[in-house]
């Protein structure tokens, strides 16, 4: 694995600080991006979980609508729960404006409430073949309407929870609180 660069975590909120954990277990160097300069040298970037109207007011209150979606059209991202919204085509809520990065449509708090959060084995088609890995869902997006091209990668219950599309990849679940490193190192294998 070859990565020219730090890779970005956007922390304007939510868990990005699991994701830096996860990043430096496989030793790779992260940086949290608050700005537009934090971007620079970042060889790709992870938009974490967190509250996806409250992530979308601070991003275009600090100006990142369209550097971010710059950035996107070079540079690997990946976005987790509220980061998977973001990366979104169309969201069912007007209050989000998404960064169109992928084309498929998220719906907000598809699986329930924070209370109805939930762990459980589903199967993911990494390099390796498919594999079983623990997924966190905390008030965990829903994906419908994926255009022709975009890879169905995870399911859970027959629905849609992992894609991915060139080197973009967006997961309704957490895997930077499982301690299982896998899908990270998965999504690192694009940067080369």
């Amino acid at each position: 694995m070859r990565i020219n660069g730090p890779v970005g975590i956007l922390a304007l909120q939510g868990a990005f600080q699991k994701h830096a954990d996860s990043l430096n277990e496989l030793g790779v160097e992260s940086c949290l991006v608050k700005q537009a300069s934090d971007l620079e040298g970042c060889s790709g970037l992870i938009i974490p979980g967190g509250e996806s109207t409250t992530m979308n007011l601070l991003v275009q209150s600090y100006n990142l609508y369209d550097v971010l979606r710059e950035f996107a059209a070079n540079h690997p991202v990946m976005g987790v729960c509220a980061g998977l919204i973001m990366m979104a085509h169309e969201v069912d809520d007007a209050r989000v404006k998404p960064l169109d990065l992928l084309p498929f449509k998220a719906l907000r708090n598809h699986y329930g409430r924070q209370v109805h959060s939930f762990s459980t084995n589903v199967r993911v088609a990494l390099a390796d073949g498919n594999a079983e890995f623990p997924a966190v869902f905390i008030r965990a997006p829903g994906i419908t309407d994926i255009a022709p091209g975009v890879e169905i990668l995870a399911r859970h219950n027959n629905e849609v929870v992992m894609v991915e599309s060139g080197k973009h990849l967006a997961l309704a679940f957490h895997p930077e609180l499982t301690g299982d490193t896998r899908i990270h190192e998965y999504w690192l294998r694009k940067f080369n």
